[in-house]
């Protein structure tokens, strides 16, 4: 019982259903607005009212989400500082607080009319407290004190499933729960209620029932893993000891990968969310649940792709299938034009989520457990930073080619993808030049063994 205290899993559960609700909710919330805003005004005849919704709604996102990625700069580094050395709670808690305080603001906008600049308040509030950068670095610093070396990718794709499985459920039932009920005839207000239900819960949850682990214990638990493993061939380990070592190479190259791929993965799905609202594909609440669902469906077929691939190639090779899996299936939505044609490309994905947590396990593997949430952070700092800023630049680049071809960012998008191998590859290349030398040293130490005795 008091193991099970300690599973983090429970609060990114509760957390991401909340999210997905509070994601719809937002999304129709800021159609709805704007749309009643563009009918009371004139339109001009060199633009069609859906490109003036679209460019209105991708405006707000871009504000919103800049005030968003932001403003953790001046607190998330400190609350992950403060927790390394007190509590692991502090990187859970004080960002969930945030969530639940900045929620509400939604409401508030449904039941009484406010402006929807409002939001971009709520967005500040829930950045000075940590936002997600400050919460999921805390969350991957807890499951990595927790997990060995050797089954640490395995720990933190697990939680990436739970984090998928939340989602789609959530996502399937956010449009429903939108559309059909309401409060005073208010759409969203249910919806909104449910969202911050799940935050001050997972709240309450860290507080009171989460225990912290304590590292000893969790290291024996690792050690006793670990010698049920000792089955494998020697020739396996001895390549796990030559990861033990720190190394810059593998610190730059893997945080290069992740920003180039982040960039990517963040800028094309708030571009996907504006692209699915306007034709051909027009979708509602019910679809863009569904649509959410279908790509947190990714984070399930990931977790199965790790469970599989891990037996048979190492962590850098699963890093480059999940980059070619999500770069490939943004290029085939360049054509999208039917909504089975966006599954289509969905599917193609479905190794897309493998290689963030993969690149977090190469990182945990050289550093000390107690630098964890700093270095977590920092990745995760500096990943929320470069996407925030190039994705307003994404976002105006797909207002600008709406009129021309609104499917051309995708191409950019896959572009940079691909782009994020170049650096697994030189991680690689380095890995095994070491390992090379390492053999010939200990070749020439065992050759002069026998002339020593």
């Amino acid at each position: 019982m008091n193991t099970a205290r300690t599973w983090i899993e429970p609060v990114v559960a509760g957390t991401q259903i909340g999210s997905s609700f509070y994601d719809t909710a937002l999304l129709m919330v800021v159609r709805n607005h704007y749309n009643k805003t563009i009918n009371n005004q004139p339109v001009s005849t060199n633009s069609s009212t859906d490109n003036v919704l679209q460019k209105a709604i991708s405006n707000f996102y871009i504000i919103y989400n800049v005030i968003m990625g932001l403003t953790p700069l001046l607190s998330a580094y400190m609350v992950a500082k403060i927790g390394d050395k007190t509590s692991r709670k502090v990187t859970i808690c004080v960002p969930l607080l945030g969530y639940l305080l900045s929620r509400m603001f939604l409401l508030f906008i449904i039941l009484w009319e406010w402006p929807i600049e409002v939001m971009f308040g709520s967005a500040a509030l829930n950045g000075l407290t940590g936002w997600f950068t400050t919460y999921w670095a805390g969350v991957m610093a807890w499951a990595s004190l927790c997990s060995s070396e050797r089954r640490r990718s395995h720990r933190l794709i697990i939680i990436e499933l739970v984090y998928g499985l939340a989602g789609f459920v959530g996502s399937l039932v956010s449009g429903h729960i939108f559309v059909h009920l309401n409060i005073a005839n208010c759409e969203g207000t249910i919806l909104v209620c449910c969202s911050t239900g799940c935050y001050g819960l997972c709240f309450l949850y860290s507080m009171f029932i989460l225990r912290t682990p304590e590292e000893e214990h969790c290291s024996r638990r690792a050690l006793l893993i670990d010698d049920t493993d000792n089955t494998m061939p020697q020739e396996h380990s001895v390549e796990e000891s030559t990861y033990v070592s720190p190394s810059k190479l593998i610190f730059i190259t893997m945080f290069t990968s992740a920003v180039l791929f982040n960039i990517s993965f963040t800028a094309a799905e708030d571009v996907i969310n504006v692209f699915v609202l306007k034709a051909p594909l027009s979708w509602g609440p019910v679809d863009v649940g569904y649509g959410n669902a279908a790509n947190y469906m990714t984070y399930i077929t990931s977790f199965l792709g790790v469970f599989i691939l891990s037996q048979c190639m190492g962590d850098l090779a699963m890093i480059v299938i999940g980059i070619i899996s999500f770069s490939s299936g943004f290029l085939i939505l360049v054509f999208v034009r039917w909504t089975f044609m966006y599954y289509i490309a969905r599917s193609v994905m479905l190794f897309s989520q493998i290689p963030l947590p993969t690149i977090r396990s190469v990182i945990s593997k050289h550093i000390q457990g107690s630098s964890y949430g700093k270095v977590f952070v920092a990745l995760q700092l500096t990943m929320d930073i470069v996407a925030v800023s190039t994705s307003a630049g994404f976002n105006k680049l797909y207002q600008t080619t709406l009129d021309w071809y609104s499917g051309f960012c995708f191409i950019v998008f896959g572009t940079l993808g691909f782009l994020s191998i170049i650096p697994i590859g030189i991680a690689a290349c380095s890995r095994c030049s070491d390992t090379d030398q390492r053999t010939i040293r200990i070749t020439g130490n065992s050759s002069q063994v026998p002339e020593a005795s």
